[in-house]
């Protein structure tokens, strides 16, 4: 008897050693995945989408007023309307990758109907009949009748359906490749969000000044072509590494989670939650699917919360496994919290994006009436001026890295040098800058129209440099690597890990949001402020007042900066528990004997001395 029992034991202990060595085998080969070999795939089609955008997007005021004959405003609010589409539909694409499709076919699926967008909106830049007779006066111009401006909306809805897929997930597809855990990213002398934003920055700039001079210089057909191209030859590449990425699997929709959790909460709100956290219910198991970099940590805010993690005698089912319904881990409770913390941050942003949703637009008209000679025979497109905006990023981003962190760093102590948000707060105040600065050069611009009788010509050329709008252009630039980089880093490393995508979708969505403000603000301007010298003329902006349009959103900005700095004072960073390699084996959830862990605040610090118990 002693004998069958001790083989039995021997059986088993085998077992058990047969599936540990699998368990390193699956790890192993996972570690033979991902990694910096990738990047240039996945970059590839990142930069042909920022490139395709940019090349697109940046001229396509000049394409409604110059091309379809559209007036000013109306056009200058479809474009914002378009904008809003391409930045809500993420939230979709975010959605489908992180619920059930994972990121990789999302974006293989995206990339499919983007190109489907470019191809035919190349095919109807080609065709004469889908587009009005040239107007070259821009006086008592044939507008573009309701079906070819069909046509053009279709298209743009295709590419918007395309973006919604690719833009959540090729900036996390990319994180999935690198090991984001604190530990690691500390380690690394370059920030990858940094790096990310660099290389899509150097894709714009190659658009807007090859792409946007073959459309004003050789035809629209051509200029839509390259980008068709370019976009077929993105997913090709990316097609092309698919044997070496790291393909995380999706965890299950993170808004059923979600719902779980606030419907345990309301269920049990006449439930005492206890003093000590450690009773709250935990199950490593459980999380493990959506927790890679480490699980999430109690905190004291949204207390109410806490009763979905109460443990009661009718919570556990037959089969001895959780009623999700009545029943929620600390990590899964901790991930409503930050969703909740992040909101007001977030709504900041909204602001942010709405008080310059349309002043790209009013600029090129701006550009169009200056002049743009840089010699006899060449001059400056009037959506290339943008160009001072890419290299005010390119050089700024170089700059941040590589002088600005290592400076902040010696009085702050910060790995990263300042928070994610003292960097989108000095973003914020910069723009306000460059709001001001825009309606100080309109009213030179104007200043000289009247000196020169010129007010009256809306084609006429102003004897004014157009370099006058370079500095509000580098001002941009500036607030754009401190308050885009921050807000995209803030969104994706302090949203649920489960979540990531559903966290670049917002960086999008709060731009859509801003878009859609703006073009209501717009419109409201446009609606009443009289017709004799309305701000914003539908023809002649000689004859309008921009410049109280830009004074009214730099107010409004003001606003918004007081707002953020109240909501960021408030902000705590998620606390997270990352395991060390000496832990790995140990089973922390029985919390026997305190596990020493890496604890981390969410901002960038490490206590290693800390004793965490589950």
């Amino acid at each position: 008897m002693t004998e069958v029992m001790n083989r039995a034991e021997q059986e088993v202990v085998v077992q058990e050693n047969g599936e540990k060595e699998e368990e390193k085998k699956i790890e192993t080969e996972k570690r033979k995945l991902g990694g910096m070999r990738t990047m240039p795939f996945i970059l590839a089609n990142e930069v042909c989408d920022r490139f395709v955008g940019a090349g697109f997007h940046s001229n396509l005021i000049t394409y409604l007023t110059q091309v379809l004959n559209v007036p000013l405003v109306r056009a200058s609010n479809t474009l914002a309307n378009f904008s809003g589409v391409s930045n809500f539909t993420p939230l979709i694409g975010a959605i489908v990758a992180d619920t059930f499709a994972g990121r990789f076919w999302t974006i293989i699926v995206g990339s499919i109907i983007y190109e489907m967008g470019l191809v035919s909106i190349t095919v109807s830049a080609i065709m004469p009949q889908l587009r009005p007779p040239p107007c070259p006066t821009q006086e008592n111009c044939e507008e573009a009748s309701s079906s070819q401006l069909w046509v053009l909306y279709t298209c743009l809805l295709l590419t918007s359906l395309g973006t919604g897929c690719l833009r959540p997930c090729l900036v996390t597809f990319a994180a999935d490749q690198l090991d984001m855990r604190k530990s690691k990213v500390e380690s690394r002398r370059w920030n990858f969000y940094n790096l990310f934003y660099f290389c899509v920055t150097m894709a714009t700039l190659t658009a807007l000044t090859v792409i946007v001079y073959i459309q004003d210089n050789v035809n629209w057909g051509w200029g839509l072509g390259l980008l068709t191209i370019a976009m077929a030859l993105s997913v090709i590449a990316f097609v092309v590494g698919s044997p070496f990425y790291r393909k995380v699997e999706p965890g299950g929709s993170p808004f059923i989670r979600l719902t779980q959790v606030i419907v345990a909460s309301v269920k049990k709100r006449k439930v005492a939650v206890p003093a000590d956290a450690s009773l709250l219910y935990k199950n490593k198991e459980l999380d493990s699917a959506i927790s890679h970099d480490g699980r999430l940590l109690h905190t004291n805010q949204f207390k109410w919360i806490d009763r979905a993690a109460v443990v009661t005698d009718s919570d556990m089912k037959v089969s001895s496994q959780p009623n999700l319904w009545r029943l929620a881990t600390v990590h899964r409770t901790e991930e409503l919290k930050c969703i909740l913390r992040m909101l007001p941050i977030w709504t900041a942003g909204i602001l942010h994006f709405a008080s310059h949703s349309h002043v790209g637009s009013f600029t090129i008209q701006q550009a169009r009436s200056m002049d743009r000679h840089l010699s006899h025979n060449f001059q400056i497109p009037p959506a290339s001026m943008s160009i001072f905006s890419v290299l005010t990023v390119l050089i700024g981003l170089v700059l941040y890295e590589r002088f600005f962190v290592p400076f902040a760093r010696r009085f702050t102590g910060h790995k990263s040098g300042i928070t994610c948000l003292q960097r989108m707060g000095i973003g914020v105040a910069v723009n306000i800058l460059a709001t001001a600065t825009s309606a100080l050069a309109e009213i030179k611009r104007k200043k000289v129209a009247a000196g020169h009788n010129l007010l009256d010509h809306p084609m006429a050329v102003i004897p004014i440099s157009v370099f006058w709008l370079v500095p509000q252009y580098c001002l941009h630039g500036i607030a754009e690597v401190f308050m885009s980089v921050g807000h995209l880093e803030f969104l994706i490393e302090q949203f649920p890990e489960s979540m990531r995508s559903t966290g670049a979708a917002l960086n999008l969505l709060a731009s859509s949001f801003g878009s859609y403000l703006g073009t209501f603000v717009v419109t409201l301007v446009h609606s009443n402020t009289g017709k004799e010298r309305n701000w914003l003329p539908d023809r002649n902006l000689n004859k309008g007042r921009l410049e109280n349009f830009y004074w009214l959103m730099a107010g409004v900005q003001v606003i918004n900066f007081v707002y953020y700095l109240i909501c960021a004072s408030l902000y705590t960073y998620k606390p997270l528990e990352e395991y060390t390699e000496s832990c790995k084996g140990t089973d922390v959830e029985l919390a026997d004997d305190p596990t020493l862990l890496h604890y981390y605040k969410g901002d960038g610090q490490t206590d290693r001395s800390r004793n965490v118990m589950n």
